[in-house]
């Protein structure tokens, strides 16, 4: 994670304390946030997320997430534009968000950025 500027995985990390992150052979890094508490309209309390800072971040922005893979709406229907797909990395198949940020800014915008865009994903239940 040398891409990381001082004191962004430390921010990451205050906000969510469990998080880790794993590099991958091809440069990408996985961070993963163990259990991300869901707001009402989901089908559990909480899930895994992970996402993957791309070769090129911060300039390259995050692009997509993973959550529990039988995570689903409270009506148990399959969120919109996601699908069952493998974490990269692992052998771990996750539920895929094709989710992406409308503006990414490399000067300022960080790991903790799109968390917050994660968990604004998860408060728009659909």
């Amino acid at each position: 994670m040398s891409a990381l500027r001082p004191g962004e995985w430390d921010a990451l990390a205050d906000q969510f304390a469990d998080a880790t992150a794993r590099d991958g052979p091809d440069g990408l890094s996985l961070i993963t946030i163990p259990a991300v508490k869901l707001p009402p309209g989901w089908s559990a309390g909480a899930t895994p997320i992970s996402f993957v800072l791309p070769v090129g971040y911060p300039a390259a922005q995050p692009d997509c997430f993973w959550a529990s893979v039988d995570l689903r709406l409270a009506s148990g229907a399959m969120p919109s534009n996601s699908g069952v797909q493998q974490i990269p990395h692992t052998q771990t198949e996750a539920l895929w968000f094709s989710w992406h940020l409308a503006s990414w800014r490399p000067a300022t915008d960080n790991i903790s950025t799109y968390a917050r865009f994660v968990l604004r994903r998860f408060a728009d239940a659909r």
